[in-house]
């Protein structure tokens, strides 16, 4: 996610809502100034704070709870209406809450959900799904195919608002007229019967059902999105395992088992909270409030320690399908110039930024792909670390010299703790590489998210990055770089590279599409759109009476597969 995908983490789903910090409103500007390369960055606390002064958040006490309740720390999600989710953290959510026609399991396989199963014509292009006669709404309304060609058109309508539907929608025959507002519905979806629903799209794409198993193709209840209830996402009337059962904003997130589910494996669990607020998460595992939590910087040192109780309790999933990086506006200065952009790219110890800031809890990036994707390249070596490039490019650049470059300023979601260390180490980087400094822009998560889609940034990421919807290339490379895609945030646009990842969308052999993503990925890396930093590395602990509890390396409805044993 923009599950923004974004980490958008975009980091990401629960874990990156540890990592940062929502400030209250408005926007904090600061400059780093102070101190000395590297070892500056060694006297960094863990505690270090971009956002000194803020509020103190209300307590949230773990509800009273029957005996099959998980207890888990959780982010504030900015919507639970699957048609605008472009976030890891709403995704987290609205995975469980709703359904579509396809979904990935715990393997990140396409495998059926309200489709019990599919046709594909002869030319590759027109899916025909039979939908299963049992599945209900959590109000008991039975779903049928009419319920989704509304949700596919109500996610395509101009006035639904939706910045994703073009990406993970508009391959559907008829889907950009839609967007565009001129035409009333979607041609290329097709009601056959109550349970009988045809999908046509514009060219063959072997990774089209995929798509589907992101939140926009979910189904939604009619009555309940138009109804008097508004906003309609306080009382979502989904499909899911589990329904929303209670939602106070700052929190808590309450979810309920849904009696009527008609997957597999039915949800053991009978209640889920998610606490938006309180003291230390860790704190709170330790004292049996919550039953499973990622673990921060703060606490890595000692949970690795064999000799520490809680590294019984330890899961790591390594990596994650993610990528965070620095991504640059190319059409504002001084990022319009490619030289520019490697320069900043050169000047970055991506070693010691891994060592140093992020303990080894992360693995360094060479380029886009993260290791476990197809097409990974682990030959590709990136931008090495050279600061005396990095100050020849910027001397080779239209603007001759770092002085003469305009003011340059990050923007950030969160301000405490690992965001902190992140922002400061990078900026002081700069600072001592290229004699630049630069200011920092702070917002909360929904602003910056907004602002990032309208292109308002100059520099950007870094505390936030790209999580995968699904494990294809296409996802990464097509969805974040190709010229006209709607999640393309730096506007980068190169038409050799929209060539090859237009050819890999219509190609039907495995290994000639994953050569040609190789080479949009060394393109791309070549033009520097980003400084790409890290892959993030998943780390939880798990009580022992947990069972069954997964933290895949992308977004999937999960808690299904949980119980506790106590």
């Amino acid at each position: 996610m923009p599950r923004n995908r974004w980490i958008w983490i975009p980091l990401t789903i629960v874990v990156v809502a540890c990592l940062l910090v929502t400030c209250g409103g408005g926007f904090l500007f600061l400059w780093y100034q102070q101190g000395e390369g590297i070892e500056f960055l060694e006297r960094l606390a863990p505690s270090s704070q971009l956002t000194p002064g803020i509020r103190p958040t209300p307590e949230a006490k773990p509800p009273a709870r029957p005996s099959a309740t998980l207890n888990l720390p959780g982010g504030e999600p900015p919507t639970l209406d699957p048609a605008l989710t472009q976030d890891a953290t709403s995704a987290s959510y609205i995975v469980e809450i709703f359904g579509g026609l396809v979904t990935l399991d715990q393997d990140l396989e396409v495998v059926p959900d309200i489709a019990a199963s599919w046709e594909l014509s002869e030319d590759g292009t027109t899916y025909t799904f039979h939908l299963r006669d049992d599945v209900k709404f959590h109000d008991g309304k039975p779903v049928t195919a009419h319920d989704f060609k509304y949700s596919i058109e109500r996610a395509c309508d101009p006035a639904t608002g939706s910045v994703v539907a073009d990406t993970y929608l508009g391959d559907i025959v008829g889907a950009h007229d839609k967007l565009r507002g001129q035409a009333d519905e979607v041609s290329g979806v097709v009601v056959v019967d109550d349970h009988t629903l045809k999908i046509t799209i514009d060219s063959p794409k072997a990774y089209f059902l995929a798509k589907l198993t992101y939140p926009t193709a979910f189904v939604v209840d009619q009555e309940n999105v138009e109804g008097p209830v508004q906003p309609w996402t306080d009382r979502p009337n989904g499909t899911g395992p589990f329904r929303l059962a209670e939602y106070e904003l700052g929190l808590r997130i309450v979810l309920e088992r849904n009696e009527a589910y008609y997957g597999t494996p039915k949800p053991a669990l009978e209640q889920v909270n998610f606490l938006l607020a309180g003291g230390s998460a860790m704190t709170m595992y330790e004292t049996g409030e919550l039953d499973a939590v990622p673990v921060g910087l703060a606490d890595i040192e000692r949970v690795l320690d064999p000799s520490n109780p809680l590294n019984e309790e330890l899961s790591v999933t390594l990596p994650m399908l993610s990528l965070f990086y620095i991504g640059f506006n190319v059409q504002k200065p001084p990022f319009d110039d490619q030289k520019v952009r490697q320069a900043f790219n050169y000047a970055i110890d991506k070693d010691k930024y891994v060592d140093v800031v992020w303990k080894k809890m992360q693995v360094k990036a060479e380029g886009i792909l993260p290791p476990g994707m197809p097409g990974y390249n682990e030959d590709l070596r990136g931008y090495l670390y050279d600061p005396e490039k990095a100050r020849q490019l910027i001397a080779e650049s239209k603007y001759g010299d770092a002085s003469k470059l305009p003011e340059i300023t990050l923007n950030v979601s969160g301000g405490g703790g690992a965001a902190a260390r992140q922002v400061a180490a990078i900026v002081e980087m700069y600072k001592q590489n290229l004699g630049i400094v630069i200011a920092i822009q702070q917002t909360d998560w929904a602003t910056y998210l907004w602002d990032l889609r309208a292109h308002r940034y100059q520099m950007f990421g870094l505390t936030a990055g790209w999580i995968a919807d699904y494990p294809d290339p296409q996802d990464f490379l097509d969805i974040l770089f190709h010229s006209e895609s709607r999640n393309n945030d730096t506007r980068y646009s190169n038409p050799e590279v929209d060539r090859l990842l237009e050819k890999a969308r219509g190609e039907q052999d495995f290994e000639k599409r994953m050569e040609l993503y190789q080479q949009a990925e060394e393109m791309i890396l070549a033009d520097a759109p980003i400084v790409p930093l890290t892959h993030d590395v998943d780390y939880w602990l798990t009580k022992p009476y947990v069972e069954g509890m997964i933290y895949p390396p992308a977004i999937i409805p999960k808690l299904k597969y949980a119980s506790i044993s106590r």
